[in-house]
C-alpha cells in the first residue's frame, strides 16, 4: 500500500507541477513556473503527501480530517507566495492578522495553479468552468484581500466564459503593460 501511495503521490505532484509550468509559460511567467511547488518535495510535505494520498483530492484534506490540521499545508503555504494564505500580516490599525493584497505575478501563478489542480483532479471530465466553481464553493470562508479575490475571480470567470486562449492572452497583456489590478 505504501509503495502505491508513494508512486501515486509522486505522479500526481509531478503531473500537477508540469501543468502549472505549462500554464505559467502561456501566461508569460515561465521562469516563475519552474520554481512552482518545489517545497512539495521536501520531507515535511512529501512524507505527509504519501501517508495521506488517495488520488482523488489533496492529501492535505485527508490529513486535516484525521488530525484536525495539516502540517504539510502549514509548511507549504508559508513557503509559496502563490497562495493567498501566505499574504497575511499583523495590521497595526485593527491589531489583527489581516489579508494583504497580492502582487500581480503571484496572483497569476495562483490562477495557473488552480486551473492545473482542477485538470489533474477532474481528469477527462475537466471543463473550463471547474476552477470558477471550486473558487465559488470556498468563497464564504476564505480570508483573502478583497481586490485579490475580485481579480482572481475575474480571471476564473473569463476562463469559464471565453476559454484558455483568450484568458492567457489577457494575462500576457496585463503583464506586458505592467498594470495593477
Amino acid at each position: 500500500m505504501r509503495i502505491r501511495n508513494f508512486i501515486g503521490h509522486l505522479s500526481t505532484v509531478t503531473r500537477h507541477r508540469n501543468a502549472v509550468i505549462r500554464h505559467c509559460r502561456k501566461a508569460g511567467i515561465f521562469w516563475q513556473g519552474l520554481r512552482h511547488d518545489l517545497s512539495k518535495f521536501s520531507p515535511q510535505e512529501f512524507i505527509s503527501g504519501v501517508r495521506y494520498y488517495q488520488g482523488t483530492r489533496s492529501p492535505n484534506e485527508q490529513e486535516r480530517q484525521e488530525k484536525g490540521y495539516s502540517s504539510a499545508w502549514m509548511h507549504h503555504k508559508g513557503r509559496n507566495r502563490h497562495h493567498f494564505e501566505y499574504w497575511t500580516d499583523y495590521s497595526m490599525a485593527t491589531r489583527r492578522v489581516e489579508p494583504v493584497k497580492m502582487p500581480l505575478r503571484w496572483v497569476i501563478e495562483m490562477f495557473c495553479d488552480r486551473v492545473a489542480a482542477c485538470k489533474i483532479y477532474n481528469g477527462a471530465k475537466y471543463q473550463d468552468s471547474d476552477p470558477l466553481a471550486y473558487f465559488e464553493r470556498g468563497k464564504p470562508g476564505r480570508i483573502i484581500h478583497p481586490e485579490t479575490s475580485a481579480f482572481l475571480e475575474s480571471l476564473l470567470r473569463m476562463l469559464a466564459e471565453e476559454g484558455e486562449a483568450q484568458t492567457f492572452a489577457h494575462i500576457r497583456r496585463i503583464l506586458r503593460e505592467n498594470r495593477e489590478y
